[in-house]
Parts: C-alpha cells; sequence; structure tokens
C-alpha cells in the first residue's frame, strides 16, 4: 500500500550521512564488528539481541552511572522483565551532565504569557537544581518520597523534577487547568509528601486564578508536609514557602546513585474505569529510552528543541531528551493561538529552532487558519518538524511541506503514556511518505496482529509489541498483585502487550496509526479514562447514566459525542448542555468539552453491567451493525438502535 503514498521529501547525501543514526550504525561496525545494509536490517537485530543493543546504546551514549550492568536483560518476559540487575545511575545526573560539560552554553529558554521570556545558562540551571534538592533534603524529603506538583510547562517544573530525581525521590506533575477532581483522583493514589503549585497563570490574556481550586486540592492530600507556591496572583499564605526562597542557596551538586529500576516518576495513563493508572518508571529504563529516541529525532549539543505540550502530556516528560543530548530546550508556556496563530512560529523564528514538535491536532487548526510561516517569518533554522497525539492526515503533511519548509524532515511520532517513548518515528536516513511514519523505533518489537494474534503487513490491525522494552512500567502504584497492569496491556495477547491503537506496518518497514482500538479518550494528544467524565457527568442531579465516545480515526476530524439519559421528565435544552459542559470543565479539563450532547433513553450495556463502549464506537466509525456486538450478550439490546439511527444519520 505505500506505493500509493507519494513521497514528498528525501534526505540528501549530506543529511544522512551527517546523522546520529549513521554516526551510530558507523560506532557498530567499528567497535561492534557489526554491519547493517539497511535500517531494516538493523531494526531486526535491535529487537533479536537485546542485551547486545541496548548495552550497545548504553556504550555509544557514554551514559554515566556509578555501576554499569553487563547483563542487560536478565530475565525476558513480559510482565515482569527483569532489566540491569546490580546497576546503579541518576536520571537527574545523566540529564544534567551536558549543562555542567557545557555551563556556559543556553540550557532552557523559555516563552511565558504569565512570566514573559527567561533564560537559563547550562551553570545557571544546575545551580538552581542543587540548591532545590538541598532544601527538598532539609524538608525531609528522602529516597521514595513524592514530590508532586501543579505547575505549566516552564522551568520551575524541569528545575524541581530534577532536584526531585537527584535525590531518589519520585516525582508526579499534573497541568493547572486540569480541575480539583482529576489532579486529587491522581495524587491521592500516590500520597504526596511536598507539593508545589502556582496559584495562578495567564492563558490567551486571560488572568485565571487558581487559589480556591489549590485550597481545594491542599485539603484533600492529608500526607502533604510541606507546601511550595508559586505566587502570580496572590501572597504566600501562612505555612506555604515561597518557590524563590528555594532558588538561591549556594549547594553542591548532589546525585543519589539508585538502583536502575528505582522509582522516577508517576504518570498517568486512564483506562475506561476506575482510577487514572498511576504508572511507575524508572531511571535506567527512561535514561535508556530517551537516549535511542535521540537517534530518531537526530538531536545533539548545539540544537535548539521546542515540543509544544501542556504538562499533563507525557510530551512534558519527553522533552528530557533534548536536554540530555545538550540541545537548548525551549518551553512555551500560553495559548498558541494567542494573540493568533503564528506565535509558537514566531517563537520558533525567533530562537532559531532546529527542531519543532507539535501536536498533530495543532497542524489541524493551523490549516483551517490559513497560515502559512515561511511567508512571514525567517524560519531557515528549522531542519525538523515532528508531530504526535493523533495521527497526522495526509492534508497536514501537504501543509507542511508547502506552508512551512519544502525541504524540511517531517518525522510524526506514536508512542504513550505508558513506556513513556515512542513506538513508530523517524529516522533521518529515509524518504518522508504522505501519511506515513518512516520506521519502527529501534528496540521497539512492533507488529501488528489481528484478532487470531498473526501478524499482519498491509492491513490494519492492533499495535503490538512483542519484546520487553526497559522503559515499560515497573508496576502501577498501589497495584499490589500486578493484576491492574496485567489487564491494562497483557489480557489479550498472553505475554504480548497490546497497546490499544490501530496500525498498519508496510512491507518496507513504514506505518500508520488509525486510531485508538479502545475506547480510551485522546482529545489532541491527551488521553483520559471516559470513567472521568462520568464521574464529573453523573454527579448532576440531572444525568442518571451517560457514555462518550472519542471518534478520533485517521482522516477524519476529531469528534467526540456525549450521550446522557436524563431524570424523568427532562429535556436536554442550551441551559443544560452548558451544565453539563461545565461540570466538565470544572472537574476534569475544558480538553475534555464534547463536540455533541445527544440526549438517549439508555445506555448499552452487557448483561454484568459493563457499558458497550468499543462496539458502539466501532459503529459510528462505520463498522456493520450486526457485527461489532452479540445482542444476546446485552442487557438491554434494543437500545443500539438508538446508536445505528444516530450512525446513518453522521454518515
Amino acid at each position: 500500500m505505500s506505493a500509493e503514498r507519494p513521497i514528498l521529501w528525501t534526505p540528501g547525501k549530506d543529511r544522512i550521512e551527517g546523522s546520529r543514526m549513521a554516526e551510530f550504525m558507523r560506532w557498530l561496525d567499528e567497535k561492534r564488528g557489526l554491519t547493517f545494509e539497511t535500517y531494516n536490517d538493523l531494526w531486526d537485530w535491535s529487537v533479536t539481541d537485546l542485551d547486545a543493543f541496548w548495552l550497545a546504546i548504553w556504550d555509544f551514549f557514554d551514559i554515566p552511572a556509578s555501576r554499569r550492568c553487563d547483563t542487560m536483560l536478565a530475565e525476558r518476559k513480559m510482565p515482569g522483565a527483569v532489566w540491569c540487575p546490580g546497576g546503579r545511575m541518576n536520571f537527574a545526573e545523566v540529564m544534567l551532565r551536558p549543562s555542567q560539560t557545557r555551563p556556559e552554553a543556553e540550557a532552557v529558554v523559555v516563552r511565558s504569557e504569565t512570566f514573559g521570556d527567561s533564560r537559563l545558562s547550562g551553570a545557571e540551571l544546575s545551580a538552581q537544581v542543587a540548591s532545590v534538592a538541598a532544601r527538598f533534603r532539609a524538608m525531609g524529603v528522602t529516597q521514595g518520597d513524592r514530590v508532586v506538583a501543579i505547575l505549566p510547562n516552564t522551568e520551575t517544573a524541569l528545575i524541581a523534577c530534577l532536584a526531585t530525581a537527584s535525590i531518589g525521590a519520585i516525582w508526579s506533575l499534573c497541568a493547572p487547568d486540569m480541575g480539583h477532581v482529576a489532579i486529587l483522583d491522581r495524587f491521592r493514589q500516590i500520597e504526596p509528601k511536598v507539593i508545589i503549585a502556582q496559584d495562578g497563570y495567564v492563558h490567551a490574556g486571560k488572568m485565571i486564578d487558581r487559589r480556591e481550586v489549590l485550597a481545594t486540592i491542599f485539603d484533600g492530600l492529608p500526607t502533604l508536609e510541606q507546601r511550595i507556591l508559586v505566587p502570580v496572583v496572590g501572597e504566600v499564605t501562612e505555612g506555604a514557602v515561597d518557590w524563590s526562597d528555594l532558588t538561591g542557596d549556594i549547594a553542591e551538586p548532589e546525585f543519589a546513585q539508585v538502583p536502575f529500576d528505582h522509582p522516577l516518576w508517576i504518570v498517568y495513563s486512564s483506562g475506561t474505569t476506575g482510577n487514572p493508572k498511576p504508572i511507575v518508571h524508572g531511571h535506567g529504563g527512561i535514561i535508556l529510552e530517551g537516549a535511542k529516541q535521540s537517534l530518531h529525532q537526530d538531536l545533539r549539543a548545539g540544537d535548539r528543541y521546542c515540543w509544544l505540550t501542556s504538562s499533563g502530556w507525557i510530551m512534558w516528560n519527553a522533552q528530557f531528551v533534548a536536554l540530555g543530548q545538550g540541545a537548548t530546550l525551549a518551553m512555551f508556556d500560553g495559548a498558541p493561538n494567542h494573540p493568533d496563530m503564528m506565535a509558537l512560529w514566531r517563537f520558533a523564528a525567533d530562537e532559531k529552532f532546529t527542531y519543532l514538535g507539535v501536536g498533530a491536532a495543532y497542524v489541524t487548526v493551523c490549516i483551517k487558519a490559513g497560515i502559512r510561516p515561511r511567508d512571514e517569518l525567517d524560519l531557515s533554522a528549522l531542519k525538523s518538524l515532528g508531530t504526535t497525539g493523533s495521527p497526522l492526515t495526509s492534508d497536514g503533511y501537504d501543509w507542511i511541506y508547502d506552508a512551512v519548509d519544502r525541504d524540511i524532515w517531517l518525522a510524526p511520532i506514536s508512542g504513550g503514556t505508558d513506556f513513556g517513548g515512542a513506538f513508530v518515528c523517524g529516522n533521518p536516513m529515509l524518504p518522508v511518505r504522505a501519511g506515513e511514519m518512516q520506521c519502527r523505533s529501534l528496540g521497539n518489537a512492533v507488529r501488528a496482529f489481528d484478532d487470531m494474534g498473526n501478524e499482519l503487513f498491509g492491513e490494519v490491525g492492533e499495535l503490538v509489541c512483542t519484546e520487553p522494552l526497559p522503559s515499560m512500567p515497573l508496576y502501577f502504584w498501589g497495584d499490589e498483585d500486578g493484576s491492574r497492569l496485567h489487564d491494562s496491556y497483557f489480557d489479550t495477547y498472553p505475554g504480548i502487550w497490546r497497546h490499544g491503537d490501530w496500525i498498519e506496518i508496510t512491507r518496507e518497514g513504514g506505518s500508520v496509526i488509525f486510531g485508538r482500538s479502545d475506547a480510551t479518550i485522546n482529545r489532541k494528544g491527551l488521553r483520559l479514562g471516559s470513567s472521568e467524565i462520568y464521574q464529573a457527568v453523573e454527579g448532576l442531579e440531572e444525568v442518571m447514566d451517560s457514555m462518550v465516545i472519542d471518534l478520533e480515526f485517521l482522516g477524519r476530524d476529531s469528534f467526540m459525542p456525549l450521550f446522557v439519559v436524563l431524570a424523568p421528565g427532562l429535556t436536554l435544552d442550551d441551559a443544560l448542555k452548558e451544565k453539563i459542559n461545565g461540570a466538565i470543565r470544572a472537574s476534569v479539563s475544558a480538553r475534555f468539552v464534547p463536540n455533541e450532547i445527544v440526549q438517549i433513553p439508555e445506555v448499552p450495556r452487557t448483561l454484568s453491567g459493563k457499558k458497550l463502549e468499543v462496539p458502539v464506537k466501532k459503529l459510528l466509525l462505520g463498522a456493520d451493525p450486526e457485527t461489532v456486538v452479540n445482542r444476546d450478550s446485552m442487557a438491554n439490546p434494543d437500545s443500539f438502535e438508538t446508536f445505528i439511527a444516530y450512525a446513518a444519520a453522521r454518515s
């Protein structure tokens, strides 16, 4: 099928030979005696000889460690793989090594609606991390303690995360635009000792006051011993510490040497039921996955890298890839459409980005806005552009090559919060085809499976990973017997990771992601379990039941309808719609306000009472009503007729 997707860009000889990927291949030849004719040959080796591949990544990047492990994968199984027994290292030390070896170089630049522009050299970044870590230690923070934050995408969160990791404590972050219910559903599970929060922020020119919300959150976290505030709209309250008091001390950097699988941070990826999954990643796994991903992003010292991200998205964590390679990290904190859709592109031109990453949904908005950055700005420094979050359509590819740069390397990626990396991604040595990601990531045994577990090529199937990765979750916090972890990824194909995406893999090794194969909601790259929306909506006395369906699919605009069953005698009107939307904004986030609210008589359920979200999603994406569900397995089979009629009306 790849022949149907035209080539839009081909790298020149200098670009190929000068790439980090080519450098890695030459190193393998010289140091390991391994020669590969094609990238696919290299990939085959990387997912077969896992020990040799991941040790090669460690050595090629000269990753500092107080104790290196000679056996990378001691137990090769999923779940439960055992990586690097005996290895000891520290994530913060690895990320800050470029800042310490090149202290005068610019490490971080920030453009913030709230604070304006700011810059940190490597020396300044290292000094502030050391100062904050020393203050954390004085507050009693020790290895394994949880430090949580409600902060935007600025240097404050970056510094606090590195300070936490340097101690061996565990970091967790939520975005300020999340509702208090969503934040408490996450942080309550992990019982934090310290919280850092900003009491307000400016977005699209409007000041958002978060003081009342923060008070509710603080009251809802009884394990807190320290509250640290970044004041914007008010004063630091009694009993709290001003963030600025933590950053100015003179302290020597200290990096606790922790085991390879010591918890680094907790991120959250929601299923369709229950609380958000608190996913624990380890120091060593994230270090190795990030280093490997830098090959696929062609990053090196001297690059200027920015990914447009919320602090609540895994791409916030992924920014450390650039920092660890000695690139300048540019952070954007604000509305990318304020004062107009050129705001981010102006930042790129002003700071001479070499690499810019965005969500695919942002590209769609740029297309609709009719902007052409290349006509107004000097983007000559920009050599690479990445996208993720949802599938980038062929129209998106065309717009980038027409309106941004005809000679740019466009490298969409797709991965997940779950393992903190990318399954399919870019390669600067390969051509770019319209609508297609270039390759499967090194070390990631990605395949497309049918329902019976047979591998597919040129057809859409379930995205699976058949070999373990060092960055896969250590565990879910509180999941004592591992059952929740197992049920999230390994219940469909035993011993094989099922990710929950539809993928087509071509014979040439390219791929296309078609959207979620399960009922998880994906809005502009941020994933959320439907249960969090149900909690907000069904908490209203007017709503008896509800069902939300995310119709993200390649080639279609994202569309999320919410179906509600109302209390007897009520009819859905504009006032009630606004009340429902308001509940979602307050408890979850404005990002998850539905495109449409529809009143229905009842929600389709199984005999055991589960909502039939996946069958309804398949139906609304065009599947045959007779094949998406067995009516005999339904408690209320007639309820499906409402959705058949809705699907027919939308087609």
